[in-house]
């Protein structure tokens, strides 16, 4: 599907699950962050992550 969206496409990566898979990282099933299987535009950390956070994180991601 990635491969399939027209320019331009943005992966944005929301959550410390998303980023490194945490607290699931270490289960047989976890391979990592999204950045494993993907090319990640813009990381916005948090556990959950706070919603000015994203919304600072998207704007800024859209202005490039």
């Amino acid at each position: 599907v990635y491969r399939q969206m027209p320019e331009p496409r943005h992966v944005v990566a929301i959550g410390t699950c998303a980023l490194s898979g945490a607290p699931f990282r270490d289960c047989y099933s976890v391979c990592g962050g999204v950045d494993t299987l993907l090319p990640v535009d813009m990381y916005i950390p948090g556990c959950p992550p706070k919603p000015e956070a994203i919304i600072d994180g998207i704007a800024k991601l859209t202005m490039e």
